[in-house]
C-alpha cells in the first residue's frame, strides 16, 4: 500500500475540477486534506475577506464530511510536521504564482527536501499541479521568449494557446484520513467569521451564482456590463479569488467543451474579462515588484501629494464625501458591501490619482482591505491602469470625468440615488476639487517627466 499523501488546499477551496485531488489519489493512496491558516495572511486580509475564507473552509469541510484538518502556523513548519505525523510520501497542491505564494512554496519545498536540517533521508516532494487561471502565468511568451507587456497581443496568443477541460474529481474517489486520528499540535477549529459575509461562500454557492448568471445575465452582458445601476455583473470574482470555482468550469458553460468560437457577444465579452485576470497574473509573475511599485518605472518621479491636506482628501475619498456623486456612490457601496462595480472602480481610482494627486498604492491598499474579492494581481494592476503607470501603452492622458461617466453609465441616477440619497440637498458636500483644473494639473505633472 502506498504511503498517504497530503492534499494542501490554498486558493482552490472546492472539490470539483481539482487536479491536485486527482493526482493525490493516484495508486489508491489515502489522502489527508489540510489547510494552513497562515497568520501573515490573516493579518493582511480585511474582515470581509477573512469571513469569506472561513465560510469557504466550513463548506469545504462539510463536503469532506468533516475531515478537513486545519492548522495555524507557518506552512514551512506545519506542512513538514504533518508529513512526519502521517508518514506522507508526497504533498499535492495547486500552483500559487503570486510573489508571496512562490516564496512560501519555495520555503516549504526546502523544508520537505531537508527535514530537520538533514539533506539525506525522508525527502518528500511538493507537487504543484495546475493553477487558479485558465492559462498559468509564465506559460505564454512572445516569439523571442519575452513576456507580453500589452494585453491585446497577449489575448490573441492566450486564445490560440487554449486550456484543458475541467478535471472530473469528487470526494468519493478518495480514501480520506480521519483528522481525529492525527495528532496535529497546531490543529485549530475554523475561526468564526469576524463579520457577516456579504455573500454566501463555497463551491455550491459559486455554482448556483454562475448558473443563474449564465441563464439570466449573460445574453446582455456585453451591453450592460458597464452599468452600475443594473444587476448586470456576474459577481463571480470572490469565488474565483478563493477557488470556489475554476474558470475552466465557467468557460465550458460559455462555449461548450470545444475551442471558444461562439458568436455570443456576452460570452465573448466575459471571456475577455477572464483573459484580463490571467494577463494581470502573468504581469505580476514576471514583474513581482509591480505589486507595490510602478510597473513603468519611468513614472517613479511623478509629483504626488502626501501632506496633511492630502491625507484629508484621502479620508474624504474613503468616506464617500468628495462632492462627486458617482465617486461617492462607489466608495459607499464598497464600505457597506465589500464590492464595487468595475466601471466605478476605474472611476474612483482615476479620481484619487488624477484629481487628488495621491499615490495609487494608498487606494490599492484601501481596496484590498475592503474588497471581498481583493486579489493582488488584479487589484494592483487595475490601479496602475487607472494611474497610468502600468502596462498600458499611452495611459497618462486618460482622466475620467465623473460627470460624464455618470451621464453615460448611470443615466437615470439610480445608482447614485441608492448610495448617496442626500445628493441634491444641503446635506451633500460641495466638490472638494475642481475637476477641470485638476485634470490640467495631472497632465502637467505627467507631461513633465
Amino acid at each position: 500500500m502506498s504511503a498517504p499523501a497530503l492534499l494542501w488546499f490554498r486558493r482552490d477551496l472546492r472539490i470539483g475540477d481539482l487536479p491536485p485531488l486527482a493526482a493525490a489519489t493516484g495508486d489508491g493512496r489515502a489522502v489527508l486534506p489540510c489547510f494552513v491558516l497562515d497568520p501573515r495572511l490573516e493579518r493582511s486580509a480585511g474582515d470581509r475577506r477573512l469571513a469569506f475564507l472561513y465560510d469557504s473552509l466550513r463548506f469545504l469541510d462539510d463536503a469532506l464530511d468533516g475531515r478537513l484538518l486545519v492548522v495555524r502556523g507557518r506552512p514551512e513548519t506545519e506542512i513538514p510536521r504533518l508529513v512526519r505525523t502521517v508518514g506522507a510520501g508526497a504533498v499535492y497542491a495547486g500552483h500559487d504564482p503570486s510573489p508571496f505564494g512562490r516564496r512560501r512554496d519555495a520555503a516549504v519545498a526546502a523544508a520537505l527536501a531537508h527535514p530537520d536540517g538533514d539533506s539525506g533521508a525522508d525527502r518528500v516532494v511538493l507537487e504543484l499541479i495546475g493553477s487558479p487561471y485558465l492559462v498559468s502565468p509564465g506559460r505564454i511568451r512572445k516569439s523571442d521568449g519575452d513576456p507580453y507587456k500589452v494585453f491585446t497581443p497577449y489575448f490573441r496568443q492566450w486564445q490560440a494557446h487554449g486550456w484543458r477541460l475541467p478535471a472530473a474529481t469528487s470526494s468519493d474517489q478518495a480514501r480520506i484520513v480521519d483528522p481525529d486520528d492525527v495528532e496535529a499540535s497546531g490543529r485549530v477549529r475554523i475561526p468564526p467569521a469576524p463579520v457577516a459575509s456579504p455573500m454566501r461562500a463555497g463551491e455550491a454557492a459559486a455554482a448556483a451564482r454562475w448558473q443563474d448568471f449564465v441563464g439570466s445575465g449573460l445574453a446582455r452582458y456585453a451591453e450592460d456590463r458597464d452599468r452600475p445601476d443594473l444587476d448586470a455583473s456576474s459577481r463571480m470574482s470572490a469565488y474565483l479569488k478563493f477557488g470556489n470555482i475554476h474558470p475552466r468550469t465557467m468557460v465550458v458553460d460559455l462555449f461548450g467543451p470545444g475551442t471558444p468560437g461562439s458568436d455570443s457577444p456576452g460570452a465573448g465579452a466575459y471571456l475577455r474579462e477572464l483573459a484580463f485576470r490571467d494577463f494581470y497574473a502573468d504581469v505580476l509573475f514576471h514583474w513581482p515588484e509591480s505589486a507595490w511599485h510602478n510597473w513603468n518605472r519611468g513614472f517613479d518621479e511623478i509629483e504626488l501629494d502626501t501632506d496633511a491636506a492630502a491625507r484629508a482628501r484621502f479620508d474624504a475619498w474613503r468616506a464617500g464625501r468628495t462632492g462627486f456623486p458617482l465617486v461617492d456612490a462607489g466608495m459607499r457601496e464598497l464600505a457597506e458591501t465589500g464590492f464595487m462595480h468595475n466601471r466605478v472602480r476605474m472611476l474612483t481610482a482615476s479620481f484619487l490619482v488624477k484629481d487628488l494627486h495621491l499615490p495609487w498604492w494608498w487606494g490599492a491598499r484601501w481596496f484590498l482591505d475592503q474588497l471581498v474579492d481583493g486579489d493582488i494581481a488584479s487589484n494592483q494592476h487595475g490601479w496602475q491602469w487607472a494611474a497610468g503607470t502600468g502596462t498600458d501603452a499611452a495611459p497618462y492622458f486618460r482622466v475620467f470625468n465623473p460627470a460624464t461617466q455618470a451621464k453615460r453609465f448611470d443615466p437615470h441616477g439610480r445608482y447614485v440615488a441608492r448610495w448617496v440619497p442626500e445628493f441634491g440637498t444641503d446635506r451633500y458636500p460641495e466638490p472638494i476639487v475642481d475637476h477641470q483644473a485638476e485634470r490640467a494639473e495631472a497632465l502637467r505633472r505627467f507631461g513633465g517627466l
